[in-house]
């Protein structure tokens, strides 16, 4: 019970339908004794003494006490409706908003067919459960009271010699419950799992199509498939082994009933009437006995999917506010960020960052260049405080970040990541997500500035477009501009720029920069990028391999040392193939005409920042 002790803040509150429910259902049960009494009178007051004009008062009571119970039947249902949905409604609140401020570290190890497993089958048994289920399992108690009392009033001796097996049917049904909850928990297990494996699928089903997998994830599927069928046909054993034991007893107490009460009546010692309200009033508690492996089910199943929805709710939260945490004012942010002598290492990993530090004044572009695993995006995680740095610290305006309220630090950084993602919702309310109140004009100066407008406009609904799941139905650079348009509009302090222009051709990199030198004017820029193109005119360049800050300075001064970045520059820049002098006349003019706009753009905004430094 301990599972629901911790889920009583979320059902609590309804404590008004939740002792309704379990009134109307007493009062509907207790109804349910009139019929042996009316048997027994009927028998031994009516037919035994010819009394037959008390029939139509008997149908009348009849009809009185059918009409009563089904009043509080109706609104026991009713009453578990509501509380049942209520208590899931919040359940599911408190749970998507746990997910949403839990930290990068889960979500690193999460899966997502695991959570939407938790979300709907897990959620929806503890619905139920809360709605209808224990009021049922309580009401099976109340009938073997009410149904015990009562046969102990007609003759105590018979119903000693009824209950004789009855504790062993209890007995039987608390090993039955002891090992099917762990069954239980195995197949809820197996069902994720299962889950797990069609979502990731069905997302990466391009992936799949295009390697020609399809037999592989099918085989892979089945696998899993298995898997979940030997945990149900497990599970069905324990009931098969249990069960016939269980209605065996059961009906030795009907048969002991019917032997003794029998020998009662032809000594005198009870009446036919009573005898017949007795063989009612058995199958009134054996009822709830046999039911009462399948409340045990039922209790087992929820107890199982409250153990899988306490697990989330209760999860450490490894990024959060202080308590005494300050709130930024955004008229007030600078964007000066400092990282200061920080190591950093994701858990149960070598440190992914080395004693990095850095030094970017308000208005200042980054560039940050290595290899994959060279440590780039760790940079990225941590100036957006995705972990809690262990050694060293972030500063933002001269403030370690930790001591700032996690919403209003985030609301001063906009990121464009490498893997573009979009919601399926219109390409206007993709643009305006990092925004609450913004105006059509700016949404279309965003989408000029990221060279998306002209695509846009191009589409048969414009900016009214539906984009579907991740963005489906536009092209890889296409997503990208959305993205950026998205970021720039946010108007952010802190820029990040993580690979941005990596689906974009030369030419479009060449516009959205032109673009960005006017909108990183005042924001503090940092650019994680593999062309050189993006990162040479940056205020710092710096150069990552395994962790380590290999090289950095700007541009020129970085071609002129051996190390990474010439290399770099040397694969992207002198690996072209030979020209006649005409084509090089003729490609170095095109290339002076295309670059000259976006150079002086750039060189008067990092001179601009030199002097303001």
């Amino acid at each position: 019970m301990d599972v629901f002790r911790q889920l009583k803040p979320y059902f609590w509150p309804e404590k008004k339908l939740f002792f309704g429910a379990i009134l109307c259902l007493a009062m509907a049960t207790a109804l349910g004794l009139v019929y042996p009494n009316l048997l027994r009178y009927l028998i031994d007051n009516v037919i035994a003494k010819k009394q037959f004009e008390l029939v139509p008062k008997l149908a009348l009571i009849v009809v009185l006490v059918v009409s009563t119970k089904g009043i509080f039947q109706f609104l026991h249902g009713l009453c578990g409706g509501r509380l049942g949905n209520r208590v899931a409604y919040h359940l599911r609140n408190a749970l998507y908003n746990k997910l949403q401020y839990l930290s990068f570290q889960y979500y690193d190890q999460a899966r997502t067919g695991d959570l939407m497993s938790r979300l709907t089958a897990d959620l929806e048994a503890i619905r139920q459960f809360i709605g209808f289920g224990f009021a049922q399992l309580l009401n099976v108690v109340l009938m073997l009271v009410f149904g015990m009392g009562m046969m102990f009033s007609i003759n105590w001796k018979l119903a000693l010699l009824t209950m004789i097996t009855m504790p062993f049917l209890a007995f039987t049904a608390v090993r039955f419950e002891g090992k099917i909850h762990p069954a239980f928990r195995m197949v809820r297990q197996s069902l994720s799992t299962m889950t797990t494996a069609v979502q990731e699928n069905i997302t990466g089903v391009r992936t799949v199509k295009s390697f020609a997998r399809e037999p592989h994830e099918v085989t892979k599927f089945s696998a899993r498939n298995e898997d979940y069928k030997a945990m149900n046909i497990e599970t069905s054993g324990i009931w098969a082994k249990y069960f016939p034991i269980m209605e065996i007893l059961a009906n030795l107490s009907v048969v002991t009933l019917l032997g003794a009460g029998g020998y009662m009546v032809i000594q005198n010692t009870i009446t036919l009437g009573e005898l017949v309200a007795c063989f009612s009033l058995i199958w009134y508690i054996i009822g709830p006995m046999w039911g009462l492996g399948f409340h045990i089910n039922n209790f087992t199943q929820t107890k199982a999917s409250g153990e899988k929805i306490l697990e989330i709710l209760h999860q450490y939260m490894h990024v959060k506010d202080q308590q005494d945490a300050i709130a930024l004012n955004n008229d007030e942010v600078q964007g000066h960020v400092r990282f200061d002598h920080v190591t950093f290492a994701y858990p149960e990993k070598q440190p992914a960052l080395y004693d990095f530090t850095l030094d970017a004044p308000p208005g200042s572009v980054i560039g940050l260049l290595g290899s994959t695993g060279s440590g780039k995006t760790t940079v990225i995680s941590l100036l957006m405080r995705a972990y809690n740095v262990k050694e060293g610290k972030v500063e933002l305006d001269g403030k370690d970040i930790r001591s700032v309220q996690l919403e209003t630090y985030r609301n001063q950084i906009a990121t464009v990541f490498q893997e573009t993602f979009l919601f399926s919702s219109t390409i206007r309310n993709n643009i305006a997500y990092g925004r609450k109140d913004v105006t059509m004009e700016e949404i279309i100066r965003a989408a000029k500035l990221s060279k998306a407008h002209n695509f846009i406009m191009e589409l048969p609904e414009g900016y009214d477009t539906v984009v579907g799941e991740r963005g489906l139905g536009l092209s890889g650079g296409q997503k990208q501009r959305i993205a950026i348009a998205r970021a720039l509009l946010k108007d952010p302090k802190i820029l990040v720029l993580d690979d941005a222009t990596s689906a974009v051709d030369m030419e479009t990199e060449h516009e959205i920069q032109a673009g960005f030198g006017e909108v990183m004017k005042g924001r503090t820029t940092f650019i994680i990028a593999h062309r050189i193109s993006s990162l040479k005119h940056a205020d710092e360049i710096i150069v990552l391999d395994k962790g380590r800050i290999v090289q950095r300075g700007v541009h020129q001064d970085l071609l002129q040392q051996e190390g990474l970045y010439r290399q770099t520059y040397q694969i992207q820049y002198a690996d072209q193939p030979p020209k006649s002098a005409a084509e090089t006349q003729a490609a170095a003019a095109k290339e002076t005409n295309s670059e000259t706009l976006l150079d002086t753009q750039l060189h008067a905004a990092a001179q601009e920042r030199r002097l303001a430094h």
